[in-house]
């Protein structure tokens, strides 16, 4: 399933190299800080075990990994994978402390990695820059180990018309925020966008299933402004 924007040559590339530098900071800002709960929420869904083997796609700068050795094991092995440069770098710094990270770059498509090797697949905010969404699914597919669990934390479709009202309203200001932290306000048009144009819950599931995972399903968090989708290769 191709994204419009997301190919558009070289535009998510641009938008991620305009605002890695501030990513995080600009991540607490536009969620108001709820982006912690609901990456928290990720890693209490799925319980992993000390020597569980996690793939983190669209890594960003390493939230997930970083609560991932916290909760786990610091000595927990995780491969982060983004295809961003500036990314990957800010996420080392992040996390130099720990020696156990292997950090590759690479988009969500085309994985440089063997097959089932990994115990848990965690995407978070990623899915929706993807080109191709079920491409990004088939290597998630194609890299968990049989009986492995696939979980997507993603922007979603809100149910309550009152909640919907006031979040678009909301999300009209994102690009300012962007303009006065980053400098620009473009790569935030381009997420609001990437937002209101991505599939909904069920449609998501719908192409998880496609892409052979079996006991799929989905949890709202915040009214549905984001969602948690799991899967398993079975």
């Amino acid at each position: 399933m191709q994204q419009y924007l997301q190919n558009k040559k070289g535009l998510v590339k641009k938008v991620f190299d305009q605002v890695y530098d501030r990513y995080d900071l600009m991540n607490d800002l536009m969620s108001l800080g709820v982006h912690r709960f609901w990456k928290k929420s990720l890693l209490n869904q799925m319980n992993p075990s000390a020597k569980s083997k996690l793939i983190d796609v669209a890594c960003g700068t390493g939230d997930i990994a970083q609560i991932y050795l916290r909760k786990v094991s610091a000595e927990a092995e995780i491969t982060c994978v983004d295809p961003n440069q500036g990314m990957i770098n800010k996420g080392r710094e992040k996390l130099k402390d720990f020696k156990n990270l292997k950090w590759i770059i690479s988009p969500a498509e085309n994985l440089k990695i063997e097959d089932n090797k990994f115990d848990f697949y965690t995407i978070s905010f990623g899915l929706r820059n993807t080109k191709n969404i079920e491409k990004a699914i088939s290597e998630a597919y194609r890299v968990l180990k049989p009986g492995g669990r696939f979980l997507c934390l993603e922007f979603s479709k809100i149910k309550n018309d009152i909640l919907n009202t006031m979040y678009n309203n909301y999300s009209k200001l994102i690009p300012e925020i962007g303009k006065f932290v980053v400098g620009k306000k473009e790569p935030y048009e381009y997420l609001v966008k990437s937002i209101e144009n991505f599939v909904n819950q069920d449609e998501l599931i719908d192409l998880m299933k496609k892409k052979n995972f079996k006991e799929c399903n989905y949890r709202n968090l915040s009214g549905g402004i984001v969602s948690i989708h799991s899967g398993w290769k079975i």
